[in-house]
């Protein structure tokens, strides 16, 4: 991977040309959480740094786009992300940043790639990205997020599970679809967050 400073600027650059201020304000503040609880849990910062700034590279691409993106890629869709392509702009924006800005560390790779959904096997890093992203100050400032922001600096694996909970919540109440991938995510850290 190139040196960081250039890095961040060539897509801080992309990003002002793809995605609207609003997601850019996002996207700065999941960096900023990402750097702090990696300093806070002793992690590679500069990868959780580097994830948290490319987490939504694709997050504004259209679907026929993402759709597109995964079938030229191999990918096998499940039937979700068929229904909900938007699930495909994380593991689409770790193709962009291996393909368009020369990533090639795996763990950085996979905390984009599973920001949105988790994975059972998350390592810290990815927990990081994926906490960050999820309770940004942008999110709001309900208890529910004080208390998950703070058990994200006491404990990332239970910081997780709760999380994880909370977003299957939203989604059964919503009445959005579920991806296989966030039951098995909450299924593995509820075992690891004890």
């Amino acid at each position: 991977m190139r040196s960081n400073l250039p890095l961040r600027q060539s897509v801080l650059d992309w990003l002002q040309q793809n995605v609207p201020q609003k997601r850019l304000d996002h996207i700065l503040r999941v960096e900023a959480m990402a750097i702090a609880l990696a300093q806070h849990h002793g992690l590679d910062v500069a990868a959780a740094q580097t994830a948290g700034l490319m987490h939504d590279l694709a997050k504004c691409f259209p679907a026929r786009r993402l759709l597109a993106m995964a079938t030229t890629a191999g990918w096998q869709l499940d039937p979700t992300e068929r229904q909900s392509p938007h699930l495909l702009h994380a593991p689409v924006g770790a193709l962009i940043a291996r393909q368009r800005f020369g990533v090639a560390d795996e763990r950085v790779l996979q905390a984009i790639a599973n920001h949105t959904l988790g994975a059972p096997d998350m390592d810290a890093v990815s927990c990081v990205v994926y906490l960050a992203d999820s309770l940004e100050p942008g999110r709001g400032d309900t208890s529910e997020l004080q208390h998950l922001r703070h058990l994200s600096d006491e404990h990332l694996p239970s910081a997780v599970y709760e999380t994880c909970v909370a977003s299957l919540r939203h989604l059964l109440e919503t009445g959005h679809p579920i991806h296989p991938r966030t039951i098995l995510t909450r299924n593995a850290f509820l075992l690891a967050k004890q």
